[in-house]
């Protein structure tokens, strides 16, 4: 019934008089505005000026349409059908926003870093590495603030155990990127089924057909790597656990909230149940196990009802660093709350405009009848939105814009295939996620000559170049 709604939300108009070069000048266009746009303002282009070029590209969009005889109402209407359709993402974004921040200040996220750090041990380091990064990349719904901050500690821990830098960044890596993807906290996670029109949970289910093997593979690859390996000296995670353990009241009931939310998840609950539901366990757990945090979040001299309330509201909702003796953790254990999604929700929203404008010309049906031609069977349709988005990677820099603009573009020819939308997600995500190349070759080649700052800038450089699946991380980083 939810799939049968989505389609007519969003069903694509049919356009005879527009023809495939016509229908092609937006995405064109949008594409030449967006590299100029990320040369000129670099990282800093997903701020806002990328919404704002999308914006353009429907109005591009729109001239075309009124060429061809394409109503404004038309069109209006159509984006309004767009945005309705990514209502249910939208909320959860909120809500992953929201649970990211109870689940920080109530040190569920700490205690699975303290607990992970803890199996390390020099024969399984790789492996362990491996794990590590997954199960806080799968907490924090972020494979960059994973790699950036506990991989930098990993990465130093392999230093002085003798282990190679670079296989250890290839294992921080691909733990990261694979938490990334499973996790119902990432915003690429959740982006790719808004796109395609599934849900959340479904989607994460058929993310595992292709991330499970190849992470199975690269723990295998990296166990048979440990017994190869020679080391010296111990895995000293002493500092970090100090500092984590000054900060927060560690223990293992705090496991209670996320085994629960995962139950849900296993019994199929809506993800906005499941969220909320876990935003407020982890707001009751915060009470009961860091009234210190709560205290220090609300900015109350102690501890109370009201400061209880104005500390896991400010959680919930905005901007919360829980600050640590470690500088290296302080980035680490930071939430942007439900305000840290407005970005991408800002993002969605404009790219609906772009994706409804298209819609209501007729270019969508265009484009999806040529690639239905040009590409007679599933694996050309497969092919085709890998390799699209790939091409967005490479030009626009973004890795959101490489899973909406294809999404919007192909939702139509899966269908016309009989294929659930489950499969346009996947692909979306294991091209359009993890292809978001930052000059990878130019890395590659000057990697010796960059890394003055020591292992900690080596891993900097190794993360920018987010490649694609764990297994190659694990090869190329290991070279």
């Amino acid at each position: 019934m939810e799939d049968e709604k989505f389609i007519k939300d969003t069903q694509i108009l049919e356009n005879r008089e527009l023809n495939i070069w016509e229908a092609l000048i937006p995405v064109f266009a949008l594409i030449g505005m967006l590299a100029y746009n990320v040369y000129v303002y670099g990282d800093d282009s997903l701020g806002g000026s990328n919404q704002f070029i999308l914006l353009l590209g429907g109005a591009i969009a729109a001239i075309v349409g009124l060429y061809n005889k394409v109503s404004f109402d038309t069109m209006i209407e159509e984006v309004a059908n767009n945005i309705k359709s990514t209502t249910g993402a939208i909320l959860i974004l909120l809500m992953v926003g929201s649970l990211a921040g109870t689940w920080l200040v109530s040190g569920i996220i700490p205690t699975m870093i303290y607990y992970g750090l803890q199996i390390l041990n020099p024969t399984i380091f790789l492996a362990a590495t491996v794990i590590i990064c997954a199960v806080i990349s799968v907490a924090t719904g972020s494979s960059w603030t994973t790699s950036a901050t506990v991989g930098i500690a990993l990465i130093g821990i392999a230093d002085a155990l003798g282990v190679s830098v670079g296989m250890t960044a290839g294992a921080i890596l691909s733990g990261a990127y694979f938490g990334d993807k499973m996790s119902p906290l990432s915003d690429t996670t959740n982006l790719a089924p808004a796109m395609a029109g599934t849900d959340l949970f479904t989607h994460i289910r058929y993310m595992a057909y292709t991330t499970v093997p190849t992470i199975t593979i690269t723990l295998l690859i990296f166990v048979i790597l440990g017994f190869t390996v020679e080391t010296e000296g111990i895995a000293d995670t002493g500092v970090i656990l100090s500092s984590i353990d000054k900060a927060f009241n560690i223990t293992p009931w705090l496991f209670i909230v996320p085994v629960l939310v995962i139950v849900l998840i296993i019994m199929k609950t809506s993800p906005l149940i499941a969220l909320l539901l876990g935003t407020l366990l982890g707001a009751a757990a915060a009470v009961i196990f860091q009234p210190a945090i709560l205290t220090e979040v609300s900015g109350y001299e102690y501890l109370s009802f009201e400061a209880a309330y104005v500390g896991i509201m400010n959680a919930i909702t905005i901007d919360t660093s829980i600050v640590t003796d470690n500088e290296q953790l302080n980035d680490l254990f930071s939430s942007g709350g439900m305000a840290g999604m407005l970005g991408t929700i800002w993002l969605i929203i404009c790219a609906m405009v772009f994706g409804g404008v298209m819609d209501a010309i007729g270019a969508l049906a265009t484009i999806s009848r040529t690639l239905l031609q040009l590409f007679h069977t599933t694996f050309g349709l497969f092919a085709s939105t890998v390799l699209s988005c790939i091409t967005l990677n490479a030009t626009a820099s973004d890795q959101y814009l490489a899973i909406v603009v294809p999404g919007k573009m192909f939702a139509k020819a899966y269908r016309d295939k009989g294929l659930a939308p489950e499969n346009l997600s996947r692909s979306l995500e294991d091209s359009g996620t993890v292809t978001s190349v930052h000059c990878a070759m130019e890395y590659l080649w000057s990697l010796p000559q960059r890394s003055p700052g020591g292992t900690g800038c080596l891993l900097f450089r190794l993360c920018d170049l987010q490649l694609s699946q764990p297994l190659y991380d694990a090869f190329l980083c290991g070279i």
